[in-house]
């Protein structure tokens, strides 16, 4: 028996939690609930995270947690929960499968199975966000080594789990050469690994469009998240329905399981809404603690009553249909498919599938790190490079000059194009002209210098080489 947290969450969430909760107990489901609230009641109540202390402490026991979609209230502040949720339990592994129920649910790609895993915690949903001048906004984009090594060692043990042939990594590197290079490495390096599975890399504009006209080329992709996040619900969509998927979130101590949709308020206490994107979360919760029978059993019933025809409102067509229910009469049509498979649609099997059990990240021994120079961000609001050049060259010092200026990362000095659009916002490179390690003396003295001049520098980045190599990027133009 494996205890385990509910939140029935908003709009929706407490019908098709109902729902599947009825279904996992049908099935005889060896779980004991304990529930919780989250969401919009609590934000409405002035805790701005949507959850208590309380109920952090009982996801935090029990470790598993099958959650229902919520609402975040507009404005005001508010903080996304499930965010909050993945990052603070390091949830750094999200799962969406993706598959065709052709010819029972409308698709263009009838033979679509695409399974989708998204790094769940950095890159640009780390949130840091600055307004640095009147004209410009920046976020940083954060991956780092563990968090590529984590998700990447995960996708390969999922795949040999089940039974995945290929795995397709989706970077950006031909740009972002520092950040997704280091995914793009990183699945480099591991893919060896595993010399049973395939392995290839797309960038990740060219592998959304193959992916949208052919998701048959695919068998799973893993990417960084702010891709993962767009591209599962793509995938979700075109196979079928975002209304038929479910996630996993999945870190080394707990895991989150819900559906991909949101609460949809408007349809609330109608028994109108499918809770089949739940019940896919509430499957993978159940391989997860080691029930597959159960999953199994459960997903084959499933099948079945989507292949005979019963549908819930959204996927309900003339003439493919059978029978238009609520979302109660649904699971009452799934439990009394219990122990039955569908016949055209493919099985599935679950009964030689193991929990997961992937070892903690072990960090490397440091590099050698060498200091080469600085960038520093000036807020400016002329439109000369040649005049910025003049006045920051007065701050540099003989033994790190100022080597180029870019504005929005555009090379504008020297040998700039009049043609290039300049907002207030610069960056100036100092460099030494030998090329050797400084101090950081250097760069306390031309900020010292700046801001006896009066301009207005409002950040600064470290140009470092690791193990010798120089570890930042060029200016574009150069």
């Amino acid at each position: 028996m494996t205890r385990i947290t509910v939140a029935k969450g908003d709009g929706i969430g407490p019908e098709i939690m109902n729902a599947t909760l009825a279904i996992l107990r049908a099935a005889d489901a060896q779980i004991e609930l304990d529930e919780i609230e989250v969401g919009e009641q609590v934000y409405l109540a002035g805790n701005m995270s949507g959850i208590s202390t309380e109920s952090w402490d009982v996801i935090r026991r029990n470790k598993v947690f099958l959650k229902a979609p919520i609402t975040t209230p507009q404005g005001g502040g508010y903080k996304s929960l499930n965010v909050t949720i993945r990052k603070m339990l390091g949830l750094y592994a999200n799962v969406r499968p993706c598959m065709s129920l052709h010819p029972f649910v409308q698709t263009k790609h009838p033979g679509m199975d695409v399974v989708i895993i998204r790094e769940n915690e950095e890159d640009l949903y780390a949130g840091i966000e600055h307004q640095q001048t009147d004209e410009v906004v920046q976020c940083l984009k954060l991956i780092s080594r563990p968090g590529c090594e984590k998700i990447v060692q995960y996708a390969f043990a999922y795949a040999r789990q089940y039974g995945r042939k290929k795995i397709t990594c989706f970077t950006k590197d031909n740009i972002m050469k520092q950040t997704d290079g280091l995914f793009h490495r990183v699945f480099d390096e591991i893919a060896p690994n595993f010399p049973d599975i395939e392995n290839e890399h797309w960038i990740v504009d060219i592998g959304a469009a193959k992916l949208a006209d052919t998701p048959q080329a695919f068998d799973l992709i893993v990417m960084p998240n702010l891709y993962g996040d767009i591209l599962s619900d793509v995938a979700a969509q075109i196979a079928g329905s975002v209304g038929l998927a479910g996630s996993a979130n999945l870190g080394q101590e707990c895991a989150m399981f819900e559906a991909i949709h949101g609460s949809a308020p408007r349809r609330a206490g109608q028994n109108m809404a499918n809770p089949s994107g739940l019940l896919q979360g509430a499957i993978m919760m159940l391989n997860h603690i080691g029930q597959a029978d159960v999953a199994e059993r459960v997903q084959n019933a499933w099948l079945k009553t989507i292949e005979d025809g019963v549908h819930t409102y959204d996927l309900y067509e003339e003439g493919t249909s059978q029978q238009k229910v609520g979302t109660k009469e649904f699971a009452q049509a799934v439990i009394a498919r219990l122990g039955q498979q569908p016949t055209t649609l493919t099985p599935v099997s679950y009964r030689h599938t193991k929990v997961l059990d992937l070892p903690a990240y072990a960090r490397r021994p440091a590099a050698q790190k060498d200091l080469l120079g600085v960038d520093v961000f000036v807020h400016w609001p002329g439109s000369d490079p040649d005049e910025l050049a003049a006045l920051v060259g007065e701050v540099a010092t003989t033994e790190l000059p100022l080597s180029m200026i870019t504005n929005r990362g555009i090379k504008v000095w020297p040998n700039g194009f009049r043609e290039t659009l300049c907002t207030d916002h610069w960056r100036c490179r100092f460099l030494p002209t030998h090329g050797k390690p400084i101090d950081k003396g250097h760069i306390i003295s031309i900020l010292s210098s700046a801001f006896a001049k009066g301009i207005d520098t409002i950040k600064t980045e470290n140009l470092y080489a690791f193990a010798g190599k120089p570890a930042f990027s060029m200016g574009q133009g150069q």
